[in-house]
């Protein structure tokens, strides 16, 4: 049974029962300090969060978030790495709006973004985004670029990513760590984190703790 970390208590987690851990056999020594990389898939975690506690829009501060989730771990967050899909200024100017002035904010605060323009089938959909953050995450896990990678997402896609991480773990002859974070309430129905890596549910008052005070919403239909 995987192993649901809670963000209040994480010191309440039995020993040995972590998934997120790799080549646990032959385990080389745990770093004291953790350098971890938070990669946030925007939409899974606007969408998430608008189930648990039905928030209307994406008011979240992912450097805030990223932080608080570290903190409780004790893991030393050293970059945030942000993803999604925006609609086109031609097809909804009011979300391509809100995203481009989030996103612009978010650059100026050091946080590395991604973002790529939705396609219309006719409904909108996001394509490419949970391949990007795979990328990255086995990328730079190559470079040595962290011991922990803490992933903003319940997407299963990201699952491989997981398998490769202890092969480059194995590789590399070091300790790599692999954490899905997620919002989580009563009224969730997913309330699985990515498999094969620990499952940090975030609960409401951790996330409210964590909003972005601007809001980037215009304040007229455009």
């Amino acid at each position: 049974m995987p192993c649901l970390v809670s963000i209040c208590s994480p010191l309440d987690m039995p020993q040995g029962l972590e998934r997120g851990y790799f080549s646990r056999q032959l385990m080389p020594p745990e770093p004291h300090i953790k350098r971890t990389r938070a990669f946030v898939d925007g939409q899974n975690l606007y969408h998430q969060a608008k189930e648990a506690y039905g928030y209307q829009h994406p008011n979240y501060d992912v450097l805030a978030l990223a932080r608080a989730v570290c903190r409780t771990r004790n893991w030393a967050l050293e970059r945030v790495h942000f993803y999604t899909g925006i609609h086109t200024q031609a097809r909804n100017p009011y979300w391509h709006h809100f995203w481009s002035a989030k996103l612009n904010h978010m650059r100026r605060r050091g946080i590395e973004v991604f973002s790529r323009n939705l396609r219309y089938r006719p409904a909108p959909e996001e394509k490419g985004i949970d391949v990007r953050i795979a990328l990255d995450i086995i990328r730079l896990a190559r470079q040595n670029a962290f011991d922990v990678a803490l992933v903003f997402s319940q997407d299963q896609d990201l699952s491989e990513v997981a398998d490769e991480i202890r092969a480059i773990a194995r590789d590399q002859g070091r300790w790599i760590k692999i954490a899905s974070a997620f919002p989580q309430s009563p009224a969730s129905r997913n309330r699985r984190g990515i498999n094969k890596t620990d499952w940090i549910p975030i609960g409401i008052n951790t996330y409210n703790r964590c909003l972005d005070t601007r809001d980037f919403r215009p304040k007229h239909r455009l």
